[in-house]
């Protein structure tokens, strides 16, 4: 089995959050690889032209970025399409599964081999929920400490690895990462085109420095990305998202719909929507089977 991790690395000024992180998640993924010398993963970046001096030499480079949401709105930030960026991967790579992570998501060590013996379970898509620890920490030195810290649950996904068969199936538009509807795009693609998805919600396997849930927004992106998933990803994918592939399906009517509602990644109608085609298709079947039995007992 062979995987394949891409990261999006960006040069940013000294004194921002990302420019104290990045060094960390850098690093978290070079101990990782090195931990499971089992499991044949390549680790890859793809970024812009001017960012690409920041890469560590382990990480191989893929074709330059060319494009950016800062083409359609003057002033915003240079945040690429995930498209490009998976896309990049898939076309400079032979690996069966690839895996995409933010820029801000560092990896516990053991990570490459947990995923793997997941994968190698049947799954085709893993989607892992990161932890949150103390903002305290700012040095990739501090690694151990941050290792140790038990942190707390984010609801968010930011973790994706997906068999390399799905991307071309996948719907993805021109929705920008950094934005939120970019975790609600990865997932609803996954939870349509994936045979067997997992969500790992209780391991201890990636992390992000600081416990803030949901970030401030850039309204004007928020709107793009928003209108992409709705008006480009979603109609394109509708009929082929089945209730029954979502996470916490398998759960009780109010445990699901309350998991649903609390989780920012979950479009809270579309779900109830598809709950109610679900009860209908129930009741059509127990419907069926009792008109079916009544006719064997007029025999």
């Amino acid at each position: 089995m062979k995987l394949a991790h891409v990261i999006n690395p960006v040069k940013v000024p000294v004194g921002t959050e990302l420019h104290t992180v990045q060094p960390v998640t850098f690093k978290s993924i070079q101990v990782a690889k090195a931990f499971a010398p089992q499991v044949n993963v390549d680790l890859y970046a793809v970024s812009y032209a001017e960012d690409a001096e920041i890469i560590p030499a382990d990480f191989k480079q893929l074709p330059h970025l060319t494009r950016s949401v800062a083409d359609k709105f003057t002033g915003k930030k240079k945040l690429p399409y995930i498209a490009d960026i998976l896309n990049a991967l898939y076309q400079n790579t032979d690996a069966e599964y690839l895996i995409y992570t933010n820029m801000d998501i560092a990896l516990m060590p053991q990570f490459y081999s947990v995923v793997e013996g997941l994968l190698l379970q049947g799954h085709d898509a893993v989607m892992i929920n990161r932890r949150g620890i103390p903002a305290k920490y700012t040095k990739p030195e501090e690694l151990p400490q941050m290792y140790s810290e038990h942190g707390k649950p984010h609801p968010g996904f930011d973790c994706f690895v997906f068999k390399r068969s799905l991307l071309p199936k996948m719907v993805l538009a021109e929705v920008c990462i950094g934005v939120p509807f970019l975790e609600v795009t990865l997932l609803h693609n996954l939870i349509a085109f994936a045979d067997n998805l997992k969500l790992v919600d209780d391991m201890h396997l990636t992390f992000h420095i600081g416990t803030e849930v949901m970030p401030p927004i850039d309204k004007q992106l928020y709107a793009y990305n928003r209108s992409q998933y709705e008006q480009q990803v979603y109609p394109a994918i509708k009929q082929r998202l089945d209730i029954r592939k979502f996470p916490y399906s398998e759960l009780s009517f109010f445990k699901r719909v309350l998991k649903w509602a609390l989780n920012p990644c979950f479009r809270t109608h579309q779900v109830l929507e598809m709950e109610g085609k679900s009860f209908s298709r129930k009741m059509k079947y127990k419907l069926d089977s009792w008109r079916f039995a009544l006719l064997e007992k007029v025999k």
